[in-house]
């Protein structure tokens, strides 16, 4: 129900703010519960990821710290979202999404850098996505990454990829982690052009860029 309501909610208020987003290929998305990715490029791209699904519902993973303010905790629990510590990820990184996309009507909402500030991709959405024997669908998101630019009504497009399946994926794992790193940036890639060619993503934060890469 929380759920629900929020994402109405949201809805309306971005719509307000920043108006109509349009989002392309959505007959490409599966039937069943599936692993959604994208490059992360604002700290609202899950929001719109989520929106863009609706009424699929989501779940996904937020980092630790967030969970401190006991308001913004119960926020996040109630829209699904589930604690990750990045630094030292636990068996639940991976039990958690996968039992939710087995045995519940939840997809996953994954950003396989795992950071605004890096271009490295993990396999982790591989992982999940093998145990739980669901697709991985690639989506990218072109708009504003500041906040100031919401406003401004620079309107959002997202578009939707063919679905990645993790079984065409050899079974050694730096192998697959190679193959499904350069799968999803030819996804990525062949997005952006579809949207718009000319388009480039800027870290509006380069500087933490720099302090990522030297942790």
């Amino acid at each position: 129900m929380f759920y629900t309501i929020a994402a109405n909610i949201v809805r309306f208020i971005l719509w307000v703010i920043n108006g109509r987003m349009t989002i392309l290929n959505q007959e490409k998305l599966p039937d069943d519960n599936y692993v959604l990715v994208g490059p992360h490029r604002t700290w609202w791209d899950p929001i719109f990821f989520a929106l863009a699904g609706y009424p699929k519902h989501y779940m996904f993973m937020a980092k630790k710290e967030l969970f401190k303010n006991p308001i913004l905790s119960w926020i996040i629990t109630h829209a699904n979202g589930f604690s990750v510590d990045r630094e030292n990820p636990g068996p639940s990184v991976i039990k958690i999404p996968v039992n939710g996309l087995k045995k519940s009507n939840l997809s996953l909402i994954m950003f396989p850098t795992g950071s605004r500030h890096s271009q490295d991709m993990k396999d982790g959405a591989l992982v999940i996505a093998r145990l739980a024997k669901k697709p991985i669908v690639p989506m990218v998101y072109q708009g504003p990454l500041k906040f100031s630019e919401l406003f401004k009504r620079h309107n959002v497009t997202m578009a939707y990829g063919d679905p990645i399946y993790p079984d065409q994926f050899p079974k050694k794992k730096e192998e697959a982690s190679e193959m499904f790193s350069e799968a999803l940036n030819d996804a990525f890639d062949a997005l952006d052009n579809q949207i718009d060619p000319t388009w480039q993503y800027v870290d509006t934060h380069p500087e933490r860029t720099e302090d990522y890469l030297n942790k």
